[in-house]
């Protein structure tokens, strides 16, 4: 199964003569989803998603609920997608239920407001628990693909996600194939077919980022097919901010500190693996990287992002192993020319291996995810604005923060122009406890929490992290706390804990 096909060509992206006989427009094909079905499609932070059969339901439940006739389903996906995607059918109410991960502000408004049910997953759990059965029937999968081999096997585009198990998974299968998706992708994937349920689990037999245990395609029975739709459409590239003062400060705090632990003994001169969420604070980051002292960087990572793309072309990142590609149209212009050239130094897997904590503690990587808000104590919100709303999900920063060699958490001290603080008395919602926390970094500074007990923590979270603004109303609440607390180990003055937020949602502002 790992026999390269022939070059593809630019003309017939279809080779296989039954698959090409199951050709219809994005209307008809997505007729042939149902009311009440789940739905899995393939995307990741905008890379790999369909792009027409979405839209065409989107018309399709706008139509047969102008006639009386409810239509909502459930959506599964990698991880978030794109508006003609989420967002289309979140605007005609058509998701009844969403998972893992979305960032469409049509659909956060709607989980929000209770419109729209949502089950937050850590990455590496949801192909696990559609093979558990614990999510229900997956009746139909719609899955970006760059080509259809005249075997049937599929060359994947620029996401893998949970494309293989939704596959396997669903009753039937809508293939939708890209042609605007650089043939040369071919060869970049690597699909692991060595998964199993309990108790049937082998070690996954992986030691380094580049290393590759699968072949190139998804594979699929071509008699689960009901439909294949031809596409010619972009991928939803998104531009970066260019880094502020505040991001190029937090970028400038973990580069000492890698420095440090290199010169402590405990990295690498060469570092270990890197793991890089999305945004602007990780890009200056990267950046940080990409202009510091280090050699020969490799990353495992969810998403490659402009960063590593500008770090790969640098020579300073030898290998980036991930799920998706989440570009710049600018860097994925630059990607797409020159994608041979990445062949041999890019890996594009599932994310269940991409997230997979086996090979995330085996490697030993550093983490590097952003965050809401820290409390003192170092508990960490990743995914709620105050307490209640949420803004897009926990994602993989929990498979990777719980398992890591160094789990490092960054934001800015302060959001809103100074009126919300990032380090609180006590988080308003917990995603990270304290016990996956090592190191968390503002503009202001980085504090090392490796070893600390509770009040350890506190003190030094409030003397590196928090703003000046804010600095004494903590140090306050501290010392009132171990005065007045029923117990020492954590000290809480459970009447003001979460006062901030509250005053912040009454006022405006934390500032008291």
């Amino acid at each position: 199964m790992n026999t390269r096909s022939p070059k593809l060509g630019t003309a017939d992206r279809i080779q296989h003569a039954g698959l090409r006989a199951k050709l219809m427009s994005a209307e008809q094909a997505a007729a042939l989803i149902q009311p009440g079905w789940n739905v899995g499609m393939s995307g990741f932070t905008g890379a790999g998603y369909p792009k027409a059969v979405p839209l065409a339901l989107a018309r399709h439940i706008e139509a047969a609920q102008a006639a009386g006739q409810p239509f909502r389903i459930g959506l599964w996906t990698g991880a978030s997608t794109a508006p003609e995607l989420d967002g289309a059918l979140a605007k005609v109410n058509g998701i009844d239920m969403r998972l893992p991960y979305q960032s469409d502000p049509t659909v956060r408004s709607q989980i929000n407001s209770g419109h729209m049910q949502y089950v937050d997953i850590h990455l590496s759990h949801v192909a696990q628990f559609v093979w558990f059965g614990f999510l229900g029937h997956l009746n139909v999968a719609v899955i970006e693909v760059a080509a259809i081999l005249p075997d049937g096997r599929l060359v994947p585009s620029t996401s893998v996600g949970n494309n293989k198990t939704w596959i396997d998974q669903a009753d039937y299968v809508i293939l939708e194939v890209n042609r605007r998706q650089p043939a040369a992708l071919e060869g970049m994937h690597d699909i692991y077919y060595g998964t199993a349920v309990p108790p049937h689990r082998q070690p996954i037999l992986m030691t380094e980022p580049g290393q590759r245990i699968g072949e190139p395609y998804l594979r699929c029975d071509p008699a689960k097919v009901i439909a294949v739709v031809e596409t010619d459409a972009p991928d939803r590239n998104s531009k970066f901010a260019e880094p502020d003062a505040n991001s190029n400060a937090i970028a400038s705090h973990i580069i000492e500190f890698l420095q440090h632990e290199v010169k402590k003994g405990r990295l690498p001169k060469d570092l270990l693996p890197i793991q890089s969420g999305v945004g602007n604070i990780a890009n200056a980051v990267l950046a940080g990287l990409n202009n510091g002292p280090f050699e020969h960087l490799n990353a495992y990572t969810e998403v490659l992002q402009d960063g590593m793309l500008d770090m790969l072309k640098s020579g300073k990142l030898d290998t980036a192993s991930c799920t998706a590609l989440s570009l710049s149209p600018d860097a994925a212009a630059y990607f797409n020319e020159h994608v041979a050239e990445f062949k041999d130094r890019i890996v594009i897997r599932p994310q269940e291996i991409s997230n997979h904590p086996e090979l995330i503690r085996r490697m030993g990587l550093i983490a590097m995810n952003a965050m809401i808000e820290a409390d003192i104590y170092g508990n960490v919100d990743s995914t709620h604005l105050m307490g209640s709303a949420i803004m897009n999900g926990i994602g993989g920063s929990g498979d990777f923060a719980r398992n890591a060699y160094l789990s490092i958490f960054m934001s800015p001290s302060v959001a809103k122009d100074g009126a919300i603080s990032c380090i609180v008395p006590m988080a308003s919602h917990v995603d990270h406890t304290e016990h996956d926390v090592q190191v968390i970094v503002t503009e202001r500074g980085l504090a090392d929490l490796r070893g600390l007990a509770p009040q350890q923590r506190a003190r030094a979270i409030i003397k590196a992290c928090a703003h000046p603004d804010y600095h004494d109303a903590l140090t306050d609440y501290m010392e009132r706390a171990r005065a007045g607390a029923n117990g020492q180990h954590t000290p809480h003055l459970l009447t003001e804990a979460l006062s901030w937020h509250q005053r912040y949602l009454e006022k405006g502002s934390m500032r008291s």
